[in-house]
Order: C-alpha cells, then structure tokens, then sequence
C-alpha cells in the first residue's frame, strides 16, 4: 500500500472547484487506506478569478484557469492540480501531463430562467447571460432573437445576478450543479443532440507532473479509464482545432463496451453557420477518432470561419 506523508492538492478557490478538489482528496483516501486529511488543499487564485469585468475570450482564454496552478505544480509547491477538464488548455506546459480522470458526471447544460420554462418559450428579444461563446452560439442558433450579455463568476454569482435581472435567463453546466447540491436551481435540463456539450464538461482532471511516478501512481487507482478515453477523444478534437475560449466549439465522447462514439461541432459566434461530425471506433482509436473529426470540420468551414468574432 502507498501511504503519502502529505500530499499537496493544488485548486481554485471557488465553491465548486473545492468540491471537487475534496471528491478527488476523499477517492485518494479511500483507494489507499489512509485518512484525507494527508491531503493537503492548496487555493491558488488564478488570473481566471480575478478577471471578472470582461469575458476571458477578451482576456486570453481558458488557461487563465490553470495558468498560476501549473506554475505551483512545475515549481513544487503542490504535487498534484484538481482542474474542472473543460477549462485545461490543449496544449500543456512542457513537464505537465494529465494522469487521472475522476468517473465523469452528467455533461448536459441546463437552462435556468425565473420568466419562461425554456429557450424557446422566453419573450421576443429576451437576454440571456453567459461568458460561454459556445452556449452563446447556440442559443443564438436556436433563437437569433435572443440577446446574449456576458455573464462571469461563480455558479451562486451567476444565480445571484439571474434573481436581480441582469438577464431573463442563463445556462449552466448541470455537473456543477449536482456537486454543488443546486440541482433544483436548473429549470430544464438540455438534451445533448440540441446542445451539444463543452469538450471536457462534467469530468474532472487532474494534473501532475511527467516525472513524478510516485504521484502518477497514487492517483492511478482513481483513475476512470472510460472517462479517460472520451477525453483522450474530445482534447485531440479540440487541439486540431486549436479551441479555445474565443471558438465556440463543442464535442462529446460516449463510451460503452470499449466502444467510443463522438460527435463534433463547430458554431459561428451568431450561430448563423454550423459544422458537425459524428465518428465511432474502439477505445484504442480514442485519439485518431478525435484527430480526424477535428481535421474534416476545420476542412469543410475554411480559414475564416471565426474571423466575424
């Protein structure tokens, strides 16, 4: 049995990145046998959390996330960083590797508004808040009436400002929910073939350093290899894509009796134009099935397809 003399746990500080920092930190207890509190959690506040007054396509993207805690795990200030998969960037600072993946939770959006029960049944020109370009793209897809305002902060912050008007509805990702305890906050949940859901969403990462094998093998038990090879799928689509917070792309990987299905899409902010592909292959494929999905989209809308935003 492995046993750590303590552990270090890097994570933002939100309510929901320490949720889940915890799952991890429980899951590592019990796999080995020892007491959680070996597991040290360390709050790192990230650029992400700081930049509030402008949506982070503006600031520079999702690594404003993990910026600061990949700093900490190169530096060896913690040995291990808890990221939500959705905000990891495709490509990771040289020495880091994402070694676990926790079992993924329901990846579906949900819609949540105090004056209608859906997107299609809000008023005529209603707004609905997110800092997301892909659920902005695809509320605009389902409703070019609707306006859409930027929407930043936490899961509460957001629910706060929904109850104060700043907008008639919002959408948020029901795993967040679910690990918060807010399930009843959601008004309907969004079906994936509507809604296609953010590469990564609902499963949570966690990220060591290459060289670090006594680590890379405490978390080995926790690792879900199913989860494992969806996301293997869904990152190698993003990175021929090259996504990022400033490209409204969404992409989903099932998989079932080592069998993996995907489907991919790319939006136009204004959701005016949208490209998709499916694939299906092995879990062995994970990556190839990723790659070549990634490769035809980018192939079939051209150079220019984000230039409008």
């Amino acid at each position: 049995m492995l046993r750590p003399s303590t552990l270090r746990l890097g994570t933002r500080g939100s309510p929901l990145a320490l949720a889940q920092a915890r799952m991890v930190r429980q899951a590592l207890a019990a796999a080995h046998g020892f007491d959680a509190e070996q597991v040290e959690i360390t709050v790192i506040r990230t650029s992400g959390d700081r930049i509030q007054d402008r949506p982070l396509s503006e600031a520079g993207g999702k690594g404003l996330f993990t910026k600061e805690i990949e700093e900490a795990l190169i530096g060896g200030s913690i040995d291990f960083a808890v990221h939500s998969s959705k905000d990891m960037p495709t490509v990771l600072p040289a020495g880091l590797v994402l070694s676990a993946f926790m079992e993924r939770e329901d990846p579906r959006d949900v819609f949540i508004s105090r004056k209608a029960k859906s997107i299609a049944e809000l008023p005529q020109g209603a707004t609905v808040g997110t800092a997301s370009l892909r659920r902005q793209a695809l509320v605009k897809r389902l409703r070019p009436d609707l306006k859409v305002v930027s929407l930043r902060g936490n899961v509460e912050t957001r629910l706060r400002r929904l109850d104060e008007g700043v907008a008639d509805a919002t959408l948020l990702a029901l795993a967040g929910l679910k690990r918060l305890g807010l399930v009843e906050a959601a008004t309907a949940v969004l079906g994936i073939d509507d809604f296609l859901p953010a590469v990564g969403q609902g499963a949570i990462g966690i990220e060591t350093r290459a060289d670090d094998a006594h680590t890379r093998q405490m978390l080995a038990p926790i690792n879900h290899a199913d989860t494992a090879h969806a996301l293997a799928c869904e990152r190698a689509f993003l990175a021929v894509l090259d996504g990022s917070c400033r490209t409204p792309i969404a992409g989903h990987a099932t998989v079932s009796g080592g069998l993996i299905r995907f489907r991919g899409m790319i939006v136009k902010p204004d959701g005016s134009e949208a490209f998709e592909t499916k694939r299906e292959g092995t879990v062995h494929d994970a990556v190839r099935l990723g790659t070549d999905a990634g490769a035809e989209l980018k192939s079939l809308a051209g150079p220019d397809f984000f230039a409008a935003h």
